[in-house]
């Protein structure tokens, strides 16, 4: 019988050691929905879990997006921060939603240490996120949702001309309105829907279905609102 998880082989670029990790394989990722933030749930094992390799010898985590690259500088703050006080642990086998979270917010304290791309950092703040969300903990979610908001915001400004932008504005304008800032959110949509260099036809139709949303969480939370408060908004 086929197991969902297979191992590999990943050489430590922090230490040179070489370390086995964990991925599943293909046929076993199953999706039974997707967020409109791209949070794909999945049926049976969570790849997602399995992302960020984590070196046993001394700490290092990282994912697949990562430089290879280290300045000496990064490789002393490294050390003193993480690597000197690592006590050897195998990550190397089947893990927990406990597991995963961990993993992230070593990859995140290793991207940060290694002055990593925001889009990098941006991406281990928003999957943080959805782990929590997996477990229906909304104030950790909201808390790296924002985050990871702040995030996409610095990639759009330093990269953005490289990057995909409408799906990168999409994701500004989904986080904002999931944070309750429908004003923000409806602008970024706008942008997507009125700008005729973008050519995303998905992206261009998902940001007019999430526009309508956002108007109308807005104008619901307009109308709990005491009367004195609705003409001050």
């Amino acid at each position: 019988m086929v197991e969902p998880l297979y191992e590999i082989t990943v050489k430590c670029t922090f230490c040179d050691k070489a370390f086995k990790t964990m991925k599943v394989r293909p046929s076993f990722k199953k999706a039974s929905k997707t967020d409109a933030d791209f949070c794909v749930h999945y049926k049976d094992i969570n790849p997602d879990y399995y992302v960020v390799r984590i070196c046993p010898f001394c700490g290092y985590a990282h994912s697949e997006n990562f430089s290879d690259k280290w300045k000496p500088d990064q490789k002393q703050a490294f050390y003193t921060d993480v690597s000197q006080k690592w006590t050897m642990r195998d990550y190397c086998g089947e893990r927990t939603r406990e597991d995963a979270l961990q993993s992230y917010k070593l990859a995140l304290l290793s991207a940060q240490i290694k002055d990593e791309k925001a889009r990098v950092i941006a991406g281990l703040l928003h999957h943080l996120a959805w782990l929590y969300r997996a477990s229906g903990d909304w104030e950790q979610e909201k808390r790296f949702l924002a985050f990871a908001l702040d995030a996409y915001v610095s990639v759009f400004e330093t990269e953005g001309m490289d990057l995909n932008n409408a799906r990168l504005m999409y994701l500004m304008g989904e986080l904002n309105r999931r944070l309750g800032r429908f004003h923000e959110a409806v602008k970024w949509f706008s942008r997507i829907i009125n700008d005729r260099k973008i050519m995303d036809a998905a992206m261009i139709r998902a940001s007019r279905e999430q526009w309508v949303i956002a108007r109308e969480d807005m104008l619901a939370i307009r109308m709990e609102l005491p009367e004195e408060m609705k003409q001050a908004t």
